[in-house]
């Protein structure tokens, strides 16, 4: 059974893009789309003619037409997806955590405290990116928000754990789907007090990002680089020419709070393109 894709959707401008994009991505994984509203419909009061009629919450009424109108926009983008919609009644931060169980990745539009800027990303999409069980894309920047073969670079950052990760194998994939380099980009710094050259710390970056690439197939272009300086400041500019930026957040058994990361967190509040959060096993 292939697990769909899912998008978060609430009739904002943002998460109309976001039903853009997961209906292109959608189509390039060949996967069916899940188009899904939550909101807990007690917070909100009054009803409307319509809502008496057919005997639900004015909130409800509303949703369902914001999905149905969401769903009929992933169509008339690309008539090959299949999209379903669902509205629940819960908190959409805990109903999108427990969609990423089935889902093959989550996707949400980012919404900013102010309708000036997008600098201040939205609760909702911070929560879900911290405690997903699959990979969350969020739509941060203005780029064009279509995902098909020619666009930008796919573009991820390698940590400091030996090997590949499950964010550099996600950034390959939608590399290979898109047709185009994956820019892969490790991080370094040499403490302060530290008397080891400059460069034997560059070289232990290049060796560390040799390794977590070593799997990569022949036919994705890869682009190396290593940069000097704290990744939570690298990766946003690195995003500035990027169609996608792929991060890894580590997951901690049994730790129930925000599980993201400074870097994670940066690029989600920073970054001028969509970015990918992808669950990264603890050690």
């Amino acid at each position: 059974m292939e697990l769909p894709l899912v998008v978060g959707v609430d009739g904002s401008e943002p998460s109309l893009r976001a039903v853009d994009w997961a209906a292109d991505e959608a189509a390039l994984r060949g996967l069916p789309l899940r188009v899904v509203y939550a909101s807990l419909w007690e917070r909100y009061e009054g009803t409307t003619g319509l809502a008496d009629a057919v005997g639900k919450p004015f909130e409800e009424v509303r949703a369902e037409d914001i999905v149905e109108a969401a769903a009929r926009r992933a169509h008339e983008r690309r008539p090959e997806v299949k999209a379903v919609t669902d509205v629940l009644a819960e908190e959409p931060e805990y109903a999108l955590v427990r969609e990423s169980r089935t889902a093959a990745a989550v996707v949400l539009g980012s919404r900013g405290r102010s309708s000036l800027t997008e600098a201040v990303l939205g609760s909702v999409s911070v929560t879900v990116a911290g405690h997903a069980h699959c990979p969350v894309i969020v739509l941060r920047g203005s780029h064009d928000n279509r995902v098909r073969p020619g666009e930008r670079p796919v573009a991820v950052g390698v940590g400091d754990r030996p090997g590949d990760t499950a964010a550099v194998r996600f950034a390959v994939e939608e590399a290979r789907r898109r047709g185009v380099p994956l820019e892969a980009v490790r991080a370094w710094r040499r403490p302060a007090h530290d008397t080891e050259p400059v460069q034997q710390h560059e070289e232990r970056a290049a060796r560390e990002l040799d390794a977590a690439l070593r799997d990569v197939p022949a036919d994705v272009e890869v682009r190396r680089r290593t940069v000097e300086g704290p990744a939570r400041r690298v990766l946003p500019d690195v995003a500035a020419g990027a169609g996608l930026l792929v991060v890894g957040a580590r997951r901690r058994e049994g730790h129930f709070g925000l599980q993201l990361g400074r870097v994670a967190h940066a690029v989600l509040h920073q970054a001028g393109c969509p970015v990918a959060v992808v669950p990264e096993p603890a050690e």
